[in-house]
């Protein structure tokens, strides 16, 4: 998987390099392009296909003049590659896999909304075990590599264990949940929701770890390409925060928003409302800065880096944990300030909150 992800990064660093892309942001775009952002089913970014079919998503790209398309690819790490080889402008992804795919791969990106944090959407699943130690000497069904395999190394770790105690078998994120139920008595996985509600009500299986006991760590992102027109990214923040103003609202509204969102991960409108209560959604622009800004922040990309590290994750180049700098609000850079790839850019959500956009 390391050696295919290399492979992945040079590809993705050639594109990039034929692409006419300027440092910074731009109040222009080329007349008729299509901007094309892309997400995969998880339960903090299913509000984008009711975005894009409720008619947000063009509302505000006409407010700014630009087209912009919303594309659900149902594998998560084919759209971080899709995006890392200049095919979309932006993707959602966590900020481990900002750093060890599209960062790792030398394509500077903005982080414009922190929109969640995994509170219990991710976990480690069991078939006839009860705990994290139970695991010992399984293979395990995950996407590689992703930042499942964070979650399963701070596992691991809870339990007392070294990650060279189970075996990493890669799975895409669209087979990952059948796979799991046709894998046995010793079966093992780590995934997400809505995937991971479906493989935790299964006979037998067991949830024996989530993210919950590792608050703040798997950060759900709006990633764009740094120098994405300006147009383009306030369009973006604008969409976003007009459908969480109406999911989080009250009302027919509101109803209807969130049984579109069920229907289309693929489940009830009382399942979704449960995998909501496990992500702690920041459905105001006044929550989204309040979570940058804090020290969580800060610590998070520490951790994130070092794992990176430590699992050969940042490229052949790296040296360190800091070989990539991760740049925070307001300035400081966790990380080398000579090579910063990743920054958490605040302009357009305190925009947002200004009622500015």
């Amino acid at each position: 998987m390391k050696i295919w992800k290399s492979l992945i990064t040079l590809v993705a660093v050639a594109l990039a390099s034929l692409l006419p892309l300027k440092a910074g942001a731009t109040d222009q775009s080329p007349a008729g392009k299509t901007y094309r952002y892309l997400w995969s089913h998880y339960t903090g970014w299913e509000p984008w296909q009711y975005i894009a079919d409720s008619g947000i998503m063009k509302k505000w790209a006409d407010k700014y003049g630009v087209k912009i398309e919303v594309i659900l690819i149902n594998d998560y790490v084919t759209s971080i590659n899709q995006f890392t080889s200049g095919e979309a402008v932006g993707c959602a992804m966590t900020i481990m896999d900002a750093l060890d795919m599209p960062a790792s791969g030398g394509i500077d990106c903005d982080v414009l909304v922190v929109g969640d944090y995994s509170d219990g959407n991710d976990g480690l699943v069991l078939f006839n075990g009860k705990t994290i130690k139970d695991v010992k000497g399984r293979q395990v069904l995950i996407v590689k590599d992703s930042v499942s395999s964070y979650l399963l190394s701070q596992a691991l770790k809870a339990g007392g264990l070294l990650d060279a105690d189970v075996t990493e078998v890669n799975t895409s994120d669209a087979n990952i949940g059948a796979t799991f139920a046709a894998s046995g008595d010793r079966g093992a996985t780590v995934t997400w929701n809505p995937i991971l509600m479906q493989v935790r009500n299964l006979p037998k299986a067991t949830l024996v770890f989530d993210s919950s006991k590792i608050p703040g760590e798997i950060q759900d992102l709006l990633v764009v390409r740094r120098d994405a027109p300006d147009a383009v990214k306030k369009a973006m923040v604008g969409a976003w925060y007009e459908a969480m103003a109406i999911m989080s609202g009250q009302g027919k509204q509101a109803d209807q928003a969130i049984e579109a969102m069920a229907k289309f991960a693929g489940g009830t409108v009382p399942e979704f409302k449960a995998q909501l209560r496990t992500t702690r959604m920041f459905y105001t622009p006044q929550d989204g800065i309040a979570f940058i800004e804090s020290p969580v922040l800060e610590k998070t990309a520490k951790t994130v880096a070092g794992f990176c590290f430590d699992h050969g994750l940042l490229g052949q180049g790296a040296k360190s944990p800091d070989f990539i700098g991760i740049e925070l609000p307001g300035g400081k850079v966790v990380g080398d300030p000579q090579h910063v790839k990743i920054h958490y850019n605040s302009d357009y959500v305190k925009a947002a909150s200004a009622g500015k956009l």
